[in-house]
């Protein structure tokens, strides 16, 4: 029941109800449409976010250090052990707090290898010096 229809007095009656017109509608679906692209693109960008960081590769073997980015197209840095002269690590306050950083690999002539936020920089400066500088 209507506020109108709820406020007659005894013997009052109502000849029409007045609706609204269409064009007092527009702000509220521009308000919609632009909600729901806003909405699809933060979903496209989360989802190529989610890719991207799903091809991101990065290891060490018996022989060298292997990072793959990119999701169609492939970009690889490798180096091999014998040619690593140093490992750093870089870290940042949120960083040290939360316990990820960045492992810079440098090498004789050749570039940096950088493995990117990764978790516990340290265990992985700890293994790949392990690994090229065995103690025998």
């Amino acid at each position: 029941m209507s506020y109108i229809e709820e406020s007659l007095s005894s013997g009052e009656v109502i000849h029409k109800i007045f609706q609204l017109h269409w064009f007092a509608k527009v702000p509220m679906y521009c308000w919609l449409v632009l909600g729901l692209v806003s909405l699809g693109l933060t979903w496209l960008i989360a989802l190529y976010e989610y890719f991207r960081l799903r091809s991101i590769e990065q290891g060490v073997t018996n022989k060298r250090v292997i990072l793959k980015t990119g999701i169609i197209s492939r970009h690889t840095e490798e180096m091999k052990l014998s040619s690593i002269e140093t490992v750093e690590i870089e870290q940042s306050v949120w960083g040290r707090m939360f316990g990820y950083g960045t492992v810079k690999l440098t090498g004789r002539g050749i570039s940096d290898v950088k493995f990117r936020n990764i978790d516990d920089p340290m265990y992985v400066k700890r293994e790949i010096e392990s690994v090229s500088n065995p103690i025998d």
